[in-house]
C-alpha cells in the first residue's frame, strides 16, 4: 500500500536524496578554500622564517665584522681547547691586533672549509703589516703544510675571524648532516613538511 507519513524508508531517502548531496559539496568546497588558504599562509610563514634567520645572519655579520659570525669545528686538531662539533662565536674588527696565543679562523687558497687554529708566532712590521703563522694545539707541527704552495705566513686578509666564545657540541648537528647528506634531506623535509602542515 501506498506509504503512510511516518514511514522510515521515506524519511531514509528524503535525508540521503536531498539534503546530504549539496551539504556535503558544501563541506568539501569549504575544506579546499580552507586548505588553499591555510597552504598559503604556510608557505608564507615559511618564508617569513628563512628571511628573518637570513635577516639576523646579516645583522650579525655587520656586528662582528666578520663574513662567518658563527662556525662549527669539524676535526679534533684543536682539542682540548675546541672539540669537534663545538659552536664558535667569531669577531673580526680589522682594528684588533692578532696577537700569538689567539685562535682565529682562517682561509686557505684551493680549500673551500675555513681551518681553526691558534696564532703561534707573529712578525709585525714597521708599517703595521702583519704576519703569522699557526698550528693547531693537538697537531705535531705548523701549519705551513696546510698553506697553498710556497706561502709560509698567514696576512690579516686571510682570517675569517677571531673565537671569542664557543657552545660545546652544539655543531653536532651539522656534522652529521656534512657526514650522512640522506639525513641532511630527511631532516630539512620534516622542518618543511612541519612549518607547512603545522595548525596554529
Amino acid at each position: 500500500g501506498p506509504p503512510w507519513p511516518g514511514d522510515p524508508s521515506m524519511v531514509r531517502a528524503g535525508v540521503v536524496g536531498t539534503h546530504l548531496p549539496t551539504s556535503g559539496l558544501d563541506i568539501f568546497g569549504d575544506l579546499r578554500k580552507m586548505n588553499k588558504r591555510q597552504l598559503y599562509y604556510q608557505v608564507l610563514n615559511f618564508a617569513m622564517i628563512v628571511s628573518s634567520a637570513l635577516m639576523i645572519w646579516k645583522g650579525l655579520i655587520v656586528l662582528t665584522g666578520s663574513e662567518s659570525p658563527i662556525v662549527v669545528v669539524l676535526s679534533g686538531s684543536m682539542e682540548p681547547a675546541f672539540h669537534r662539533g663545538d659552536l664558535l662565536f667569531l669577531t673580526n674588527f680589522r682594528e684588533d691586533p692578532i696577537r700569538a696565543g689567539e685562535i682565529v679562523v682562517f682561509k686557505v687558497e684551493g680549500r673551500d672549509i675555513p681551518i681553526v687554529h691558534r696564532v703561534i708566532k707573529v712578525h709585525e712590521k714597521d708599517n703595521g703589516d702583519i704576519k703569522f703563522l699557526t698550528k693547531g694545539d693537538n697537531n705535531e707541527v705548523d701549519d705551513r703544510g696546510l698553506y697553498k704552495e710556497g706561502q709560509n705566513w698567514l696576512e690579516k686578509k686571510d682570517v675569517v675571524g677571531r673565537a671569542r666564545g664557543f657552545l660545546p657540541y652544539v655543531g653536532m648537528v651539522t656534522i652529521i648532516m656534512n657526514d650522512y647528506p640522506k639525513f641532511k634531506y630527511a631532516l630539512l623535509a620534516v622542518m618543511g613538511a612541519y612549518v607547512l602542515l603545522k595548525r596554529e
